[in-house]
């Protein structure tokens, strides 16, 4: 009788231990998902002819750890000096360029910095989206604080664009990762139907998942997909209509472009439980090999056009230790490892593109009888 008191103990001490592991990294938001996609999803290799599309979506805050405006303009500076350098040595399949995507912040305008990131853009090196950072808001005061900056951007600095009726058009960040008040306290976003809002004034594309390990991640992972808000509902992006050739947004959607999020099991904590693989690159998150493949492997395709992969990754790069990283070296491993994978291999051909860019080729695959080829 006590060994199986011992034994129910054991399984017992088991289940708690797991339960506990699941809760502390928030895999309860997601890890049904992820099952479910290894049990059903499809080889990654679609045949030949597959197009890689590669954006790298940086949450850029320069005045982010309480730096002054001197300290800001100084990071920017770097980055514009050394940015098209080391850019300029690398091409993808089509003569292209990498592209940055800086989501700036709205609550840190900065006209000379907003100046120095146009030319950029303007130089064919980047483009600017919007990022922004806000908490116990109200619609109302979100809605004026989007249009008024976008308008700035547009009017003053000559960024954004004219997307048929819609001027500006843009794609959005949410700080905090705390999309369409997502986060369970309410923190960091206080604005129920957010969605609803970002359509409203002139957002066509949504880039901030996934945000695990947070507790805003969504059920939904790996996905291209149309969401909509609900007056009075939060985290409306939870679910979403999975965005398909012939199928595109119907009025009051908005897109929602995922990056990839997997377990990576060749990097171990304690050598036992594996890493979570989310896109971020950072100073203790470098690029490497093993990381490529499980993007490739988890990155989201519209369906009917399944040889288009659309690989999404994200950093901070105003942050001091990862503008370090990727400036001194992080930039050309990851490049140099992208073009070696994707661009140099017979059948598939690689294309950086800006977030913007990757929005637009998305709606043309949607938008297609038959999905561009």
């Amino acid at each position: 009788m006590m060994w199986i008191l011992v034994v129910l103990a054991f399984f017992a001490a088991v289940v708690l231990g797991v339960i506990g592991v699941i809760r502390a990294r928030n895999l309860q938001y997601w890890l049904p998902s992820y099952l479910r996609q290894c049990m059903s999803r499809p080889s990654a290799d679609t045949g030949d002819n597959i197009t890689v599309y590669v954006c790298f979506a940086d949450h850029y805050e320069p005045f982010g750890g309480g730096n002054d405006t001197a300290r800001a303009r100084e990071k920017v500076a770097r980055w514009a000096e050394k940015y098209p350098t080391l850019a300029s040595r690398h091409v993808d399949s089509f003569g292209g360029h990498p592209k940055h995507t800086f989501f700036y912040p709205i609550e840190e305008y900065d006209a000379q910095i907003l100046d120095q990131l146009g030319d950029l853009e303007r130089r064919g090196f980047a483009g600017v989206e919007v990022h922004y950072h806000h908490n116990n808001d109200t619609a109302e005061k979100l809605k004026a604080a989007l249009v008024g900056f976008c308008n700035t951007l547009r009017q003053r600095h000559g960024l954004l664009r004219a997307d048929g009726d819609i001027d500006p058009a843009y794609c959005f960040i949410h700080g905090n990762w705390a999309l369409d008040n997502s986060r369970p306290d309410g923190q960091w976003c206080g604005v129920d139907n957010e969605l609803g809002v970002l359509v409203a004034t002139g957002c066509r594309a949504d880039l901030t998942m996934p945000s695990a390990p947070s507790d805003t991640q969504t059920r939904k992972i790996n996905s291209i997909y149309a969401a909509r808000g609900v007056d009075g509902k939060r985290k409306s992006h939870d679910t979403g209509r999975d965005i398909r050739v012939g199928e595109w947004l119907q009025p009051g959607e908005l897109l929602l472009i995922q990056g990839p999020l997997a377990f990576n099991w060749r990097r171990r904590k304690a050598g036992l439980l594996p890493k979570i693989e989310n896109g971020e690159i950072s100073h203790d998150a470098p690029p490497s090999q093993d990381r490529l493949r499980l993007w490739f492997e988890h990155a989201p395709r519209v369906a009917g056009a399944e040889q288009h992969v659309f690989i999404k990754l994200h950093t901070h790069g105003a942050e001091d230790e990862t503008m370090n990283m990727l400036l001194e070296g992080g930039f050309e491993s990851l490049w140099s490892d992208l073009e070696a994978e994707f661009r140099d291999h017979p059948g598939i051909s690689l294309r950086y593109v800006s977030a913007w860019e990757m929005f637009c080729k998305i709606r043309d695959l949607a938008t297609s009888a038959r999905g561009a080829r």
